[in-house]
């Protein structure tokens, strides 16, 4: 069994999709093809890895895609969208990284588990709803959808109107038992993708809801359920950055988590772009976490060596 740390790695976008590439299937499998060499690395040295990702651009294409084809068969809700987007990635990750690993003649299971993400019904972001989501769409149509249905469209940088839906905070993994004995049997563990399918109990069941969990905090409560040592988000910039973008820009390479706070209370993280990720960071220290890490996809080892990336610990 492997000697090394217990690492969540959670997989920005980038990882299967760069900028201003089409989508194409083969274009997403030749990135997650590069990514999963990586991620085989890690696991020929010794640590046992649990991966999560993002998946925004894909579930994105799907919504445009049941649009497309409304009056041919019925759309699928935003949740169900979700599982698809899921299964899609999952398949791409365990192909690809089953390959990455026979390369190193490591003989490892490698399974995605479709995960559900509890969210409570009384959170404050199902009354105020802010995650675009789907096609760009003309005015007359978002406002007809508005009168017809309970969704709820903006016009988004002038690009055209769409829809937002909620981002809730996750409370709780369904399948964190599943994926916990999974771990100990062995396999490499792709779950909780896109942040988990966000689902609310209702007289002891599970139900779906249109909603967005964000992908890293998600991943954090991943991380505690199965024990891990170490978050190690992986994004498109190489380390966290005060002035992010200003002449004052400064980067950080180690910091306490208490400095971390302090940062974070002077408004340095945006809430659209690092501020979730150095959010999840403190979540997952703040539960015993021993270190996270933010870096660049493409500096995977040389992060979790220490050479890399911004390290943060208690």
């Amino acid at each position: 069994m492997p000697t090394g740390k217990r690492i969540v790695i959670a997989l920005g976008g980038n990882a299967i999709l760069q900028p201003r590439q089409a989508g194409a299937f083969d274009e997403q499998l030749a990135n997650v093809q590069s990514t999963t060499d990586q991620i085989a690395e890690l696991v020929a040295a010794g640590h046992t890895v649990v991966i999560t990702h993002g998946n925004g651009p894909q579930v994105g294409a799907i919504l445009i895609q049941q649009e497309a084809g409304r009056n041919q068969v019925p759309a699928m809700p935003l949740d169900a969208c979700g599982a698809q987007s899921q299964g899609l990635i999952g398949y791409m990750l365990q192909q690809c990284l089953g390959r990455s690993l026979k390369r190193k003649g490591i003989h490892r299971p490698v399974a995605t588990i479709v995960t559900q993400a509890v969210v409570d019904p009384a959170d404050p972001a199902f009354q105020n709803p802010t995650k675009p989501v789907g096609p760009f769409c003309p005015e007359d149509w978002a406002r007809q959808r508005m009168a017809t249905t309970d969704e709820r469209w903006i016009e988004d940088a002038g690009r055209g109107w769409r829809r937002v839906v909620p981002s809730p905070d996750p409370k709780r993994i369904v399948e964190a038992p599943a994926i916990a004995q999974l771990v100990a049997a062995g396999a490499i563990v792709i779950a909780n993708g896109g942040g988990g399918i966000p689902v609310i109990e209702r007289d002891g069941d599970l139900v779906g809801v249109e909603a967005v969990i964000d992908k890293d905090l998600g991943a954090e409560r991943v991380a505690h359920d199965v024990g891990a040592q170490v978050l190690m988000i992986l994004t498109d910039v190489p380390r966290v950055a005060l002035n992010y973008r200003t002449p004052n820009q400064r980067d950080l390479d180690r910091v306490t988590l208490n400095e971390l706070v302090a940062y974070q209370e002077e408004g340095h993280f945006r809430a659209g772009s690092m501020g979730p990720k150095v959010e999840a960071c403190r979540r997952f220290l703040e539960n015993g976490g021993e270190e996270a890490i933010i870096a660049s996809l493409h500096q995977a080892l040389e992060a979790i060596s220490g050479s890399a990336g911004t390290h943060i610990t208690t």
